[in-house]
């Protein structure tokens, strides 16, 4: 994998082999950066990356000057992965190592963006766990998003708080907000 932009642009990052990961793509990752430049000033955001995996989305926002980054994965390999990487390149992120869902149960901050990359396996019900739990918390910032990773073959359309999908190849990504007052 590699850092699309910013202070380690081109920089490669290699993950153990045995991790039970699925990247996100390059160019998937690059779609979501440029929509994600057009509303906000990166040094100027809170993000929690939720299923992190290898820590791919955290490297990018740090890259871009997101100085306030957690990354929550439950897979002990994975969290030591995204230490270890973030220590090396000095990078602001914060890894835990918990169950998505119980770290949302429990969490206090609210942060500006939130990504989640949960398994593509995941029914509808799992998915729809991920906003229930965020908006029910307040873990997302009035002026925030949540964007969830997921398969084409899953639509998040019914879901409250859903906004609009953006698809790139197999991948889409699900933007959830607070509803806008009209």
């Amino acid at each position: 994998m590699r850092i699309i932009s910013g202070q380690y642009k081109g920089r490669r990052i290699t993950a153990p082999k045995k991790l039970p990961v699925r990247p996100t793509t390059d160019m998937a990752k690059e779609a979501l950066f440029n929509i994600l430049n057009n509303h906000y000033y990166f040094d100027e955001v809170s993000v929690l990356d939720l299923f992190s995996g290898t820590g791919s989305i955290s490297y990018e926002f740090a890259s871009r000057g997101t100085t306030e980054i957690t990354a929550v994965d439950e897979n002990y390999s994975c969290v030591k992965f995204i230490t270890e990487t973030a220590k090396s390149f000095e990078m602001p992120i914060q890894p835990i190592k918990s169950d998505v869902f119980s770290y949302l149960e429990k969490a206090k901050t609210s942060s500006t963006l939130i990504f989640a990359d949960p398994p593509y396996a995941f029914t509808l019900k799992q998915f729809s766990k991920i906003p229930e739990l965020i908006f029910k918390n307040e873990l997302l910032e009035p002026e925030g998003l949540l964007i969830v990773e997921h398969s084409k073959l899953t639509d998040l359309s019914s879901l409250p708080q859903y906004s609009y999908s953006k698809h790139y190849g197999g991948n889409v990504f699900s933007f959830f907000e607070h509803a806008i007052e009209r």
